[in-house]
């Protein structure tokens, strides 16, 4: 039993990536003990690079563990003497593999590794970072208002991506785990949309390497009459560690999006306006091919948590910024 003056640790999955770093930032900066794992200890000076980049000067409650997704060493360790556990780490392909198992199997199977040392080392609650991907990728209507009650369909469904089913059924088999051998471990879920926001140092994204940078270098020539649902990494954060501490997040899933959706051509014409000196390298040609666009809902998230995500414009500037500003 930890006396009161013990901080409450949480553990990080996935400390390298762009949600990771942003997650390990807020933990520190409200003061929590934070343990993050990463495949290689190798790369933890990239994160302290990013970390002093933002101002953190202090590591004494910062400690990195080697632990892969696909090996149960050094889990047990990992999840020693947490309180919580926030599981950000799962694959994320650059391109579709020919086998759609060497996604599927790792995020299911590191969901699951997580799961049971978390259960066997007592940790009160785990969250999920699962995504969108495992709530709408099924159902193709504009009319369709998308809740945390819809599932995507990887059974019947066709033309679906090995990196939405690899979230959708990792995501099943986590809540499937708990209802048949968590013995008290809590879990909540968070499904966000595509995350854009500030870059941390050189720890970037694929949204933000796919729907900024290559919109500011000219590499897409043209643009895409495709429209998003986006959502600032901040609060994406924000809404984990909400989720984390609040009683009636237990069991539940919290979809993150913020409000409305914005288009490629939307982006450029922002970026154009407000960024200009940017934008000499800016593609203008006219969008192109089928405009399609889900509508999503966070009302869950803002309700039971008290969730104020920020706007759009005000993500993808900070993304814009910190990119030119991190070359």
């Amino acid at each position: 039993m930890k006396n009161l003056q013990t901080k409450t640790t949480v553990l990080v999955t996935g400390g390298t990536g762009f949600l990771g770093v942003h997650t390990i930032l807020q933990l520190l900066q409200q003061g929590f003990e934070v343990k993050t794992t990463l495949r290689s200890l190798a790369k933890k000076d990239s994160i302290i690079k990013a970390l002093e980049k933002e101002g953190i000067t202090d590591f004494s409650s910062l400690s990195f563990i080697e632990a892969d997704l696909m090996s149960d060493n050094n889990w047990d360790q990992a999840v020693k003497d947490c309180d919580y556990v926030l599981h950000l780490a799962s694959p994320f392909p650059a391109q579709n593999p020919e086998d759609e198992n060497e996604v599927i199997i790792p995020a299911r199977d590191g969901a699951l590794r997580v799961l049971k040392a978390s259960r066997d080392a007592g940790v009160k609650r785990v969250v999920l970072t699962s995504s969108f991907a495992a709530v709408g990728y099924s159902m193709n209507t504009k009319d369709h208002v998308f809740t945390e009650s819809d599932w995507t369909d990887t059974d019947t469904s066709s033309n679906i991506s090995a990196y939405v089913k690899s979230k959708t059924i990792a995501e099943k088999s986590a809540w499937k785990f708990i209802e048949k051998e968590g013995n008290g471990l809590e879990l909540t879920v968070i499904n966000p949309v595509g995350i854009f926001g500030p870059a941390i140092g050189n720890i970037t994204s694929t949204s933000l390497d796919v729907g900024v940078s290559s919109i500011l270098n000219g590499t897409l020539n043209y643009t895409p009459s495709f429209t998003m649902n986006i959502v600032d990494v901040r609060d994406v954060v924000d809404l984990h560690i909400k989720a984390m501490l609040h009683p009636k997040a237990s069991g539940e899933r919290f979809i993150a999006a913020s409000e409305g959706v914005m288009s490629f051509y939307d982006i450029v014409e922002l970026f154009k306006k407000e960024r200009p000196q940017y934008t000499k390298n800016i593609q203008t040609l006219e969008p192109i091919g089928k405009e399609f666009y889900k509508k999503i809902s966070n009302e869950k998230a803002k309700t039971i948590l008290q969730w104020n995500p920020r706007n759009h414009e005000e993500s993808l500037l900070a993304s814009i910024d910190s990119l030119m500003t991190n070359p």
